[in-house]
């Protein structure tokens, strides 16, 4: 049997899946990619750190308005066409970097970065909102299923954002600059024909157009779960956007491709960890609320005790302490992300996706910012402490989710 009939005898929301899992797939590996060419090409033109952090302001300050009005169009106009507008919005960031160079302002390139921050939102809320579109109902252990194929999706994005680091540092020096991004824009080109002839029309369309307002999450488990979410991914940015590649340059003398290689790989195996949390989590039992609160707590106590070493002459401990609070780190994004599409209403589940991950987007902007301000007033050792502090907070905002998990279908 050939790889085209075994996929044609695969279930129709299987199909749908791996279609909308390799729409996901490809865009996160260009994304990747671009990050990494636009750090690297825009600091060779001559661009000091400060402007080549301001070209992803607008990338993630986007992220948190996108995530909020595009949960509300997933709804009204289906994830099929949100998740195909973020490839043809990603397209035309990408077309915008190829005038000449004399063109490449900071403004225009903020511009163009602040455009791919949104075709990235739109992209990801329709994939994690489909899953929950698509898992099969009436399947044994219905839940469980739907851990894993979040897992998967989840951990599988954050390995190849991590390769696109890798793709986009090969790209340059293979082909250059605009020989990347038309490579990229070509392939995603290939990608939007592929998702618009089979992706399913009207896919997570409720039967009644949502209104507007009702964007706005009424279920106190969303709500609580997207607040611990905000300062869960704070507390991960806080050290490790600016801070760490910093000190790690400044105080250890490495080269730009060590730092770089470093937090590409540690990417890498974020993402394997999150595709195996559900088999983590499963050997320790307990209540949905326990499970959350406990995670958290065990991430708490990595960056506290790194934050008590002296970390100028502790290279090895803070490479350690890096990879290990990966791991801890990776399981609690991917039980969060479980239990929000869990926890997300069956009609128009993309609102209560999009609110969440307006919430991840607005941690990820607070994080970067702490993490510049506080490591040129005080150093790492103060964004380890915040960190250490803003992963308790987030554990205590978790005491306020549902026991055993049961809201879920109260929402639905």
């Amino acid at each position: 049997m050939s790889v085209a009939q075994r996929l044609q005898s695969l279930p129709r929301e299987v199909r749908q899946y791996l279609l909308v899992t390799g729409n996901y797939w490809a865009f996160t590996l260009t994304d990747g990619a671009l990050r990494m060419l636009v750090v690297l090409h825009f600091h060779q033109l001559g661009y000091s750190p400060l402007d080549v952090a301001m070209l992803f302001l607008f990338y993630e300050a986007f992220g948190v308005a996108t995530n909020f009005i595009g949960g509300w169009l997933g709804a009204r106009l289906g994830l099929d066409r949100t998740m195909n507008v973020g490839l043809g919005l990603q397209i035309v960031a990408l077309g915008m970097l190829l005038v000449p160079a004399t063109m490449l302002t900071v403004p225009w390139v903020m511009a163009a970065q602040a455009l791919s921050g949104i075709a990235k939102d739109l992209n990801k809320m329709s994939a994690k909102s489909a899953i929950k579109v698509l898992v099969p109902k009436g399947s044994h252990n219905a839940q469980g299923a739907l851990y894993r194929w979040v897992a998967i999706l989840t951990g599988s994005k954050n390995a190849l954002k991590g390769a696109g680091f890798f793709a986009g540092g090969l790209l340059l020096t293979l082909i250059g600059f605009r020989g990347a991004i038309l490579t990229m824009m070509l392939m995603l080109m290939a990608v939007l024909v592929v998702s618009l002839w089979r992706l399913r029309a009207d896919l997570g369309r409720p039967k009644a157009k949502p209104r507007f307002r009702e964007a706005f999450s009424t279920s106190r488990a969303v709500n609580v779960l997207a607040a611990a979410r905000l300062c869960l991914f704070a507390s991960r940015d806080v050290w490790f956007v600016v801070s760490l590649p910093v000190f790690l340059y400044d105080q250890y003398g490495w080269d730009h491709w060590m730092v770089g290689s470093m937090l590409a790989a540690w990417v890498i195996g974020y993402g394997g960890v999150q595709t195996q949390a559900p088999r983590i989590t499963r050997l320790f039992q307990g209540s949905v609320r326990g499970i959350t609160v406990g995670w958290a707590l065990a991430l708490a106590l990595l960056p506290a005790f790194l934050a008590q070493l002296s970390l100028e002459d502790a290279a090895g401990w803070l490479v350690t302490g890096l990879l290990v609070f990966g791991g801890v780190f990776a399981v609690n994004s991917s039980w969060h992300s479980y239990l929000i599409v869990r926890f997300a209403r069956a009609e128009g589940v993309s609102m209560d996706v999009g609110f969440y991950y307006m919430a991840n987007a607005m941690g990820r902007l607070l994080g970067t910012l702490l993490s510049g301000w506080l490591y040129q007033a005080q150093g790492l050792v103060a964004c380890l402490w915040v960190s250490a502090a803003l992963v308790m907070l987030s554990a205590l905002m978790a005491l306020g989710l549902p026991r055993d998990g049961t809201e879920d279908t109260a929402a639905a």
